[in-house]
């Protein structure tokens, strides 16, 4: 008897000490990994540009399940965009019908094209629980204060985020300076339930600077209770 229960006392304060050495990091990253297990949830991204910003991004709504499709819907101004993504590849639909990325991605000749920049984003898209996990890995140290996980992001993640780009992705695009910005995320019963993250610099398009400063906020809802449908015709198309 003397024996159990010394053998339980061990276990505790082994226990307390495995625990003291998790990391406000290895915590978040765990939430994030609890929302990723899950069968299904969904998430609305707001996005708030100073007033003057030629691009005003509308709120992103999404819907995932695990091993399935992912539906997401995104608007600019008075247009929006839908899309249907699973294992890489997806569809997005152009003027009332379904093309898969990779058609879409050849839409228009040389210059600027919206749908073809939307497709290649499409193409690199991440979930918000990938995306946290890959955003806490850029903060420099994360601290846990008023319920909160918040740091400052290093110069590279911040780059990487006002690309639109994922941390080890590939090179081209316009140049960024003075990259600076933070994440907060926020975690309930070991879950990710929010995360925002804000970022600002200056970025060269065809030799003009423009300044970029923006907030992302993503809301995760409906764990477990999400329902995702998909047309047929955008399920052949990402599939």
């Amino acid at each position: 008897m003397k024996k159990n229960i010394l053998f339980g006392l061990i276990l505790l304060a082994a226990g307390s000490l495995l625990g003291a050495d998790v990391t406000p990091k290895d915590a978040l990253k765990a939430a994030a990994k609890k929302l990723a297990d899950k069968s299904n949830y969904s998430w609305r991204t707001t996005v708030i540009v100073p007033e003057d910003s030629p691009f005003k991004p509308g709120p992103t709504e999404g819907k995932t399940e695990k091993g399935g499709f992912t539906c997401v819907s995104m608007s600019m101004g008075d247009r929006t965009n839908e899309a249907v993504l699973k294992g890489g590849k997806g569809a997005l639909k152009v003027e009332g019908s379904w093309k898969s990325l990779a058609e879409a991605t050849q839409e228009g000749e040389g210059g600027f094209n919206a749908t073809r920049f939307l497709a290649r984003r499409l193409q690199d898209y991440r979930l918000p629980a990938a995306e946290a996990e890959a955003i806490a890995d850029s903060v420099k140290e994360l601290k846990l204060a008023d319920g909160v996980y918040a740091g400052e992001l290093t110069e590279d993640g911040a780059k990487q985020l006002l690309m639109f780009r994922r941390q080890g992705g590939n090179g081209g695009g316009p140049e960024v300076s003075n990259p600076k910005g933070s994440a907060r995320f926020w975690v309930k019963d070991g879950l990710l339930t929010k995360y925002e993250y804000k970022v600002k610099g200056t970025m060269s398009f065809n030799g003009n600077d423009r300044d970029i400063d923006r907030t992302t906020t993503v809301e995760i809802k409906e764990v477990g209770t999400t329902k995702v449908a998909v047309p047929e015709e955008a399920g052949k198309k990402a599939s």
